[in-house]
């Protein structure tokens, strides 16, 4: 499916132009016509990158779980942990959807709060 979904990211924006100039015959440069080129464009390609981005996150989330975590954690020192809680941390995109229950399952399970911060 990769091959699939990096072909339609390629192609969004000629299909776009297509659509605005051929099939609305919207006129280049007005505001109007660029406004809907950006948002026909902008839309499906944000919705593809959150697609792909959530995918990732679901198999890193599948290889990290937070009991894993926990066991690779335990009997380090707070620097050793707060080192490794940070590359793991590098591998987590940082916006909500998947940092706060990746912290919620940490606390959970355990962690020392200062190595799930």
């Amino acid at each position: 499916m990769l091959p699939v979904w990096y072909l339609m990211y390629l192609y969004l924006q000629p299909i776009t132009d297509w659509f605005i100039d051929s099939v609305l015959s919207l006129e280049k440069g007005i505001h109007l016509t660029e406004a809907l080129r950006f948002f026909i464009f902008e839309m499906p390609k944000v919705l593809m990158l959150l697609a792909l981005i959530i995918f990732f996150v679901g198999i890193v989330r599948s290889y990290f779980s937070p009991e894993r975590t926990r066991k690779m954690l335990e009997g380090k020192t707070t620097f050793a942990g707060n080192v490794m809680a940070a590359m793991l941390g590098i591998v987590t995109p940082f916006f909500s959807c998947s940092a706060i229950p990746l912290f919620l399952g940490f606390v959970k399970a355990g962690v020392p709060l200062g190595v799930t911060f």
